[in-house]
């Protein structure tokens, strides 16, 4: 063993014992520091293979991010990876075999935002068609309105289960939820949701305990949680057959998109989901825009945008 490698042994010896690291952690470290390893190994910086860590300059870091990231590993890999050099480096300074650290100041590429999945209208109402023989169902009841109010006022998973009792004003058919940060807001509910959760309030006391405050209950009675949501909307959406996975998240994002379609008014978008920072909003810009384009192309008579390899044909 060289004493490279055995600057390694000592670092992964280090993290086990004295971090007391999980071992999938440790694995995570050993596969992003093995790969920086090979890397260097056949570099022209170590003709005969054996690495000295402290020859190695922000100048080869920069370079082996650049191979990774052409090889296809991605901004939130490459992050770790950066992270785990960072690691192994600090601690090689306080054992005194480095003098300075490489891997600082040095940045991941950033990964191309995905867009948000969303449902269109049509596999909304599929899934919100409730059963008229489900409706003294407190479950169902319950399901509905949870699935009602996310979609009406683009709810958080973790703002949805938090609501008590008291957050709905019922005259006015508004709701004031705590988002992140503890901020606060104001929103409205759709003549829908006021239906469903009318018709949820009927059935729950047979659920729970007159001084329970949580608006959703769980089977036993106590505040729903947000395992329990998730499962429960799957479970919707494979009984009403609702093409592709459906998850709250997804929910609040076709609210964002829907609205941002029938309105354009990115403010009152932002306000509505409670971002403090528009940019996290203009997200759905994009997803307008695609909705925007597929009209465009069923439409205009001479757009054919989807057809390009015929373009000169057609042009004929």
């Amino acid at each position: 063993m060289n004493a490279g490698e055995a600057a390694l042994d000592g670092f992964y010896t280090y993290l086990s014992s004295e971090r007391q690291l999980s071992s999938h952690t440790l694995s995570n470290y050993r596969r992003d520091l093995t790969r920086l390893q090979a890397y260097l190994q056949h570099s022209t910086l170590f003709p005969d293979g054996c690495i000295d860590w402290a020859q190695v300059e922000a100048k080869q870091i920069r370079n082996f991010v650049a191979w990774v990231h052409r090889e296809g590993l991605g901004g939130k890999s490459i992050q770790r990876l950066l992270s785990a050099i960072r690691s192994f480096y600090k601690y090689l300074h306080r054992e005194g075999l480095v003098q300075q650290n490489p891997a600082l100041g040095i940045q991941a590429p950033k990964s191309p935002r995905r867009l948000p999945q969303t449902l269109d209208v049509d596999q909304l109402d599929q899934l919100l068609n409730s059963d008229e023989q489900t409706n003294n169902d407190p479950l169902e009841c319950r399901d509905q309105a949870m699935l009602e109010l996310i979609y009406s006022s683009g709810l958080r998973l973790s703002e949805l289960v938090s609501l008590d009792l008291y957050s709905i004003d019922w005259q006015e058919a508004t709701l004031r939820v705590v988002g992140k940060g503890a901020k606060e807001r104001l929103l409205p509910i759709g003549s829908k949701a006021m239906q469903a959760l009318d018709r949820w309030l009927d059935l729950r006391d047979s659920m729970t305990k007159p001084e329970e405050m949580a608006l959703f209950v769980s089977q036993r009675g106590g505040r729903i949680s947000p395992r329990s949501v998730q499962l429960r909307i799957d479970r919707r959406a494979k009984m009403q057959h609702t093409q592709g996975k459906v998850y709250p998240h997804r929910l609040r994002h076709s609210f964002a998109s829907h609205m941002l379609e029938s309105s354009g008014d990115l403010r009152a978008v932002q306000e509505l989901l409670g971002h403090s920072d528009i940019s996290t909003t203009q997200i759905y810009t994009h997803l307008d825009f695609s909705h925007l384009m597929d009209v465009y192309d069923k439409a205009h008579p001479r757009a054919h945008r989807k057809s390009n390899n015929n373009s000169e044909k057609d042009d004929d």
